[in-house]
């Protein structure tokens, strides 16, 4: 009897293009999720439970940036490049028509790509992240008190990802760190200002917003979903108010007593808002 493929147990492997390496994984079957990390995410840190939920449904598709993780080459400083890993990958691995997930400088990388490669973006879906262009609310102090240390440990992500003032938030956090640590490789993790110094070229960009990618929110077809928690200390929800009656395909969805993981912290509850985004919205 075969082993079935999970989250804990899939393999890691490489789309081999002539200027670097792009590692990924893929388990489940059905129509394809491409996932967009966030700053310092690897394959590794999505916790595995989300992942193997959605995986009942759809093909799940993890992949590292170029130049972070398991990937080679070096993480461009312009997001439309970053972007260009997603559509690269999905020829690599033939996927013509794919969900688009993206979490946190994740969420600005899968805005770009779903309005630079419509043809593949069937639906959008923006977790823990805030719209392109000028922020209304700025990044708390605690996020780069936090997120710049070279290792985080367990208390620094409770207080990045959940909310420290809300026990539940608190064991949510606990039972997450656990599953995602029986499969991390901490040396994978970007650790480096040089490093970080790339995320945040990428993130002054999409502030900058020269494409006007904002614009594009108010114009496109595609369905989008926007999953927030209620304090959330890197991209505050509130970003998005201004834009509120503004996005005819948008829906936003603000969970209580959660930080910047929603999808970490009310796993079941947001796999289901995502299934029922995508079984009904087109």
């Amino acid at each position: 009897m075969s082993t079935k493929i999970d989250a804990s147990n899939s393999e890691t492997k490489f789309a081999d293009f002539s200027d670097r390496k792009i590692a990924y994984r893929s388990i489940g079957q059905g129509n394809s999720i491409i996932l967009i990390n966030r700053f310092r995410g690897t394959l590794d840190t999505w916790d595995p439970l989300f992942l193997d939920l959605l995986a009942e449904k759809y093909q799940v598709v993890t992949f590292d940036y170029s130049g972070i993780g398991y990937s080679t080459g070096k993480l461009p400083t312009d997001i439309k490049e970053v972007a260009k890993d997603v559509k690269d990958l999905a020829d690599y691995l033939k996927i013509e028509k794919a969900a688009l997930m993206g979490w946190s400088y994740g969420g600005l990388v899968t805005q770009a790509a779903t309005f630079l490669y419509p043809e593949l973006a069937t639906h959008t879906i923006l977790l823990g992240t805030g719209p392109v262009g000028e922020r209304v609310v700025p990044l708390e102090q605690a996020f780069l008190d936090h997120a710049l240390k070279p290792i985080n440990d367990f208390n620094d992500e409770i207080i990045l990802f959940f909310e420290p003032e809300s026990e539940q938030s608190k064991i949510a956090a606990k039972a997450s760190h656990d599953r995602i640590a029986k499969r991390i490789d901490v040396s994978k993790i970007p650790s480096t200002m040089e490093v970080f110094q790339l995320y945040f070229s990428g993130g002054e960009g999409a502030v900058a917003d020269k494409d006007n990618f904002r614009e594009k929110l108010k114009t496109t077809k595609t369905p989008i979903l926007i999953i927030s928690g209620d304090h959330d200390i890197s991209f505050d929800v509130e970003n998005w108010y201004t834009l509120t009656k503004q996005l005819p395909t948008s829906q936003l969805i603000v969970l209580p007593k959660t930080g910047h993981a929603p999808q970490h912290q009310h796993i079941p509850l947001v796999v289901n808002y995502i299934d029922n985004f995508l079984q009904n919205t087109k």
